[in-house]
C-alpha cells in the first residue's frame, strides 16, 4: 500500500485545515488508518486512528478540534483540524496498517508527510 498525503500548509490560530491521505495500491487489505504527527527533536505522536468500520480515537490534545474520517470507496482518509493553535505546527503523516492478500501478514505504511504550520 502507497500513501499519498496531502493539504498541509500555513494558517493563522483559530483556522481550520483538511488534510488528506490517498490509499494505492492493494488498497483493499488497508484496515486501521492514522494521522501522526512530528515535531524535530521529538517522537512521532499518534493524533487520531480510525478502523475500517468508523470506530475513532483521538489523543486528549485535539479532543474536540479534530475529526478523523475515511471513504472507503476512495480509499481516502481525511483529517479535519479546527481551531488550529500553535502547538499544532507539525509534520503530519498518515499511516495504515494492513494485511497482505495472499499471505496474510500484517504490515504497516506511512505516507510522506505534510507540514502543518500554525502562526500565531
Amino acid at each position: 500500500v502507497q500513501l499519498q498525503a496531502s493539504g498541509g500548509g500555513l494558517v493563522q490560530a483559530g483556522g481550520s485545515l483538511r488534510l488528506s491521505c490517498a490509499a494505492s495500491g492493494s488498497a483493499s487489505s488497508v484496515r486501521r488508518m492514522a494521522w501522526y504527527r512530528q515535531t524535530p527533536g521529538t517522537e512521532r505522536e499518534l493524533v487520531a486512528s480510525i478502523t475500517s468500520v468508523g470506530d475513532t480515537d483521538y489523543s486528549e490534545s485535539v479532543k474536540g478540534r479534530f475529526t478523523i474520517s475515511r471513504d472507503n470507496a476512495k480509499n481516502t482518509m481525511y483529517l479535519e483540524m479546527n481551531s488550529l493553535k500553535p502547538e499544532d505546527t507539525a509534520v503530519y503523516y498518515c499511516y495504515a496498517d494492513s494485511v497482505d492478500p495472499v499471505f496474510g501478514d500484517r504490515y504497516g505504511s506511512w505516507g510522506q508527510g505534510t507540514l502543518v504550520t500554525v502562526s500565531s
